[in-house]
């Protein structure tokens, strides 16, 4: 089984940017984590804050061999049109992460753009998110 994680704009500031939604852990740390708890996946990791680069990284994983892509898209996810037809054009699988609650936050984080394209999304758990999501492509 071979799993991409894309993290989106500002998720390289995890365990800096506010700790009380986010948490103290960097996605490094809990990476090693996620790749010893499923030591029988591949786990590849990417991390861009440019909406074009993630983009791009999608196309890539397509043809790529990827069994499912875990996308944590940030703030785009609200945002980008671009990003959410990326997601329609492609065939790999996607599961649409969220660390925090964004139906708890601001009300302009209530609009998902990515929902109706992706297989499904985990919100509100923390990064415990991520492994689950890898754990429904791995119960397939």
């Amino acid at each position: 089984m071979k799993i991409l994680i894309i993290n989106g704009p500002n998720l390289n500031l995890l365990g800096k940017r506010e700790p009380s939604i986010y948490g103290h852990q960097t996605f490094e740390e809990y990476l090693v984590q996620v790749r010893n708890q499923f030591s029988t996946a591949h786990i590849d990791y990417f991390q861009n804050n440019v909406e074009g680069e993630l983009i791009n990284r999608l196309h890539l994983a397509d043809d790529e061999g990827y069994n499912g892509i875990v996308l944590n898209a940030g703030g785009y996810s609200h945002t980008s049109v671009a990003l959410a037809d990326t997601i329609a054009g492609i065939h790999t699988p996607v599961i649409a992460v969220h660390i925090s609650n964004i139906y708890n936050r601001e009300s302009e984080r209530h609009t998902e753009l990515l929902a109706q394209y992706v297989e499904g999304g985990i919100f509100g758990l923390g990064l415990q998110g991520y492994s689950l999501a890898i754990q429904t492509f791995l119960n397939r």
